[in-house]
């Protein structure tokens, strides 16, 4: 690992600590950049992979974190209606990486300097562990869906496309 790639990670590592979640985070040289990836990585089905997605909204006044099973694609609609406000799109990567410090296919749930609103895709809690990226594309960390909403104060929603 890089200086950036660990100081991304350590980021994570702190956010942890600072909730009192004993998950501890992995990392391989396989990279985790797609769901493939890091369904082949960890060793879990696509599924269980966590994907955290930088959400930017308001024309860019403020960022939310929709976190989605592997499986499913975020539904911006829903958000939006979720949020109040009439615009939302993906954040593009060099907004994602300046906003966050985080580059897109290390995206984490939490280590930001203030967490995003999150919505988390109500598919997750069907299973008892996901793998959420932990800052680079080669770190992960296991965690239970009850636990990943207490740590990042997400709110549980149907936020998946149909």
């Amino acid at each position: 690992m890089n200086n950036e790639e660990y100081m991304s990670v350590e980021k994570v590592r702190r956010a942890l600590a600072g909730t009192g979640c004993a998950s501890e985070i992995r990392v391989t040289d396989a990279t985790i950049f797609t769901v493939a990836d890091a369904s082949a990585a960890v060793g879990a089905p696509e599924c269980e992979i966590l994907k955290s997605i930088l959400l930017s909204a308001a024309h860019g006044k403020f960022f939310a974190l929709a976190l989605m099973s592997g499986t499913n694609r975020v539904d911006t609609k829903k958000i939006k209606k979720l949020l109040g406000v009439s615009a939302l799109t993906f954040a593009q990567p060099e907004v994602c990486t300046e906003w966050s410090g985080f580059r897109p296919g290390g995206v984490p749930p939490i280590g930001y300097p203030q967490q995003p609103q999150t919505f988390i895709d109500a598919d997750i809690f069907s299973y008892s562990t996901v793998w959420a990226a932990a800052g680079t594309d080669h770190a992960f960390f296991p965690v239970t869906p009850d636990e990943l909403m207490r740590i990042t104060g997400g709110i549980k929603a149907d936020i998946k496309k149909d």
